[in-house]
């Protein structure tokens, strides 16, 4: 119990140092920025932060002449419900955020969360984003999950997403993975992950929705 304890307080101290270190980073930027909430993918777990999803996207705003900040809000392991807890942090002044993008619920889905509460907590994020600006552009990427949970459960979970964008009136980005997932070259050991490869192809998909709405 005790080692569990230190474990949980180290995560929460680096946690808490990530936040602080971005947020003296937008400080000094002035450009808007483009905040992409998501789990590990959007966080880039198992690649070096500058082929991260968010790191890749950036280079293409900047080849493409478009004035915006890449904001990595990607948290490994984390949930719909995880990410509509700290969404404030990035609901200031010092972010100026003017797009989200939002990549969450395959750990809710992997946990067998009800397919309910991940919609509830998708709409509200993106209401709650509604309220502290109308104007920011708000982005829903399409997920899908592993049969694990039976096809029904998969199934319904896979629909959610185009009722939520419809629902909220957002912009639904295609499944970011089309053409990496259960594409053995591209992705990590842990078959889940994209490698540096994949990781292109991933950004590619995200940037092909993004570019004609910014």
């Amino acid at each position: 119990m005790k080692v569990l304890s230190l474990l949980l307080a180290f995560s929460f101290f680096f946690y808490c140092k990530r936040e602080n270190t971005d947020k003296d980073q937008l400080k000094s930027d002035p450009r808007p920025a483009i905040v992409f909430l998501g789990n590990s993918l959007t966080a880039g777990r198992g690649v070096a932060e500058a082929e991260a999803m968010p790191a890749l996207i950036q280079k293409k705003l900047d080849d493409a002449g478009l004035l915006y900040r890449s904001v990595n809000a990607g948290r490994s392991g984390d949930t719909t419900a995880g990410g509509l807890a700290r969404l404030d942090w990035y609901l200031d002044d010092e972010t100026r955020m003017k797009a989200l993008v939002i990549e969450l619920g395959a750990n809710d889905a992997m946990r067998g969360q009800p397919v309910s509460e991940i919609e509830q907590n998708l709409q509200q994020i993106i209401q709650k984003v509604r309220r502290h600006d109308p104007q920011i552009k708000i982005f829903l990427c399409q997920m899908h999950t592993f049969p694990n949970m039976g096809r029904e459960y998969a199934r319904d979970f896979s629909r959610l997403f185009a009722r939520v964008a419809r629902k909220e009136k957002v912009i639904l980005l295609p499944f970011p993975l089309t053409g990496v997932g259960g594409v053995a070259s591209l992705n990590q050991e842990d078959g889940i992950h994209p490698n540096a490869e994949g990781m292109q192809i991933f950004a590619a998909n995200i940037w092909k929705g993004l570019q004609g709405h910014l």
